[in-house]
């Protein structure tokens, strides 16, 4: 079987899942464009293919979630830090 490769990359002010040099979706998250990505690769999995999911990182400005403003973790518990 072959390699199936998702990736959350940024499109404007949203997210998308590139898989097979296509961008699949409108996520106003990465966390929702992920979740996207994992069902998709699931399925791959249950095929028989290798599955890689890759995620960006967290930008300056950008919360765990990918949208700007303050981080959910923050929001919670003020004396956590994120």
């Amino acid at each position: 079987m072959g390699l199936a490769q998702y990736a959350i990359v940024p499109v404007k002010d949203e997210w998308g899942v590139l898989h097979d040099g296509n961008i699949n979706g409108k996520y106003a998250t990465k966390e929702s464009a992920f979740e996207s990505a994992v069902a998709a690769a699931s399925l791959a999995l249950r095929q028989g293919h290798e599955v890689h999911v890759s995620v960006p990182g967290r930008e300056a400005g950008e919360n765990a979630l990918g949208s700007e403003g303050q981080d959910d973790a923050e929001h919670l518990d003020p004396g956590h830090p994120a």
